[in-house]
């Protein structure tokens, strides 16, 4: 028989597993959490409608000319002479902010002048501030849509405030946003950048050079003098551990308008006829 003092006892509610927060973050739930990063971008990607996307990678730490040129006013007022040069030396990089949103604005003016909704080519950037920040604003400014594909980290604060609010997006695993990146990209354009913008360029022109993608995705080094001083794909080509063909794996543009055009042409020739 049932004891009196068991009928009063407080009756037993587990939590389900899928509720269950403590076992969300295991590592048993690590395969959960990474099918999660699939296939709830891919679900906010069908309900949107979003289709194509052309990605814009760079620096978070590219200012725009204005916070540029208040941070060189201040090195010069309090700094050492090292502060001053690191201020200018942001300056200098500060123009690429403003390409890169006037890229994205011209990219997105055209995109939105197509007569195909299923055509639009979305501006997609890493979601942070520096370039990814100038793309968003770039699209904003047009009056269109942008993605944020943000990534987690201890030093993020969160996403710029130029994403479209249903399009932004936050992971915790660096592979899965790289596939959400390429996924959908039908071009992409490399501003000046650091670690995380070499590993995502190189991981695309590895992919694009062993024939991976059954489609066409330009890409663009933005800002010759940058990426000349940073990378030397001719000497791999001399040493020959890279095909001299593969130098035509992407092109180089210093204006927005040449960027724009390339992509454009090669836009609708893949994807428009």
């Amino acid at each position: 028989m049932i004891g009196k003092d068991e009928l009063n006892k407080e009756e037993l509610r587990p939590i389900e597993s899928w509720k269950n927060p403590e076992f969300l973050a295991s590592p048993e739930a690590r395969i959960v959490r990474i099918i999660a990063e699939y296939l709830e971008p891919a679900a906010r990607f069908r309900q949107y409608n979003v289709n194509n996307t052309v990605v814009f990678w760079g620096s978070a730490r590219i200012k725009s000319p204005k916070e540029a040129r208040a941070s060189l006013a201040e090195a010069e007022k309090t700094g050492t002479r090292e502060d001053i040069v690191h201020a200018e030396k942001k300056v200098e990089l500060s123009r690429y902010y403003t390409d890169a949103a006037r890229v994205a604005e011209l990219v997105t003016r055209w995109s939105k002048s197509l007569k195909n909704p299923k055509h639009e080519f979305l501006v997609a950037t890493g979601g942070a501030n520096g370039i990814m920040e100038a793309a968003n604003f770039g699209a904003s400014r047009a009056g269109g849509k942008s993605i944020g594909l943000g990534i987690s980290l201890p030093f993020e604060t969160g996403l710029n405030r130029y994403i479209t609010r249903e399009l932004a997006l936050q992971f915790h695993y660096f592979f899965m946003r790289k596939f959400w990146m390429v996924y959908l990209a039908k071009a992409l354009i490399a501003f000046p950048g650091g670690l995380g913008t070499l590993d995502e360029l190189m991981e695309v022109l590895t992919l694009i050079q062993t024939g991976k993608p059954r489609k066409k995705m330009p890409v663009i080094l933005y800002g010759s003098h940058y990426w000349n001083d940073v990378l030397h794909f001719d000497a791999m080509a001399r040493w020959g551990t890279m095909s001299p063909q593969d130098l035509h794996l992407f092109r180089m543009y210093d204006t927005p308008e040449e960027a724009f055009e390339y992509l454009k042409e090669r836009l609708t020739a893949l994807y428009l006829t």
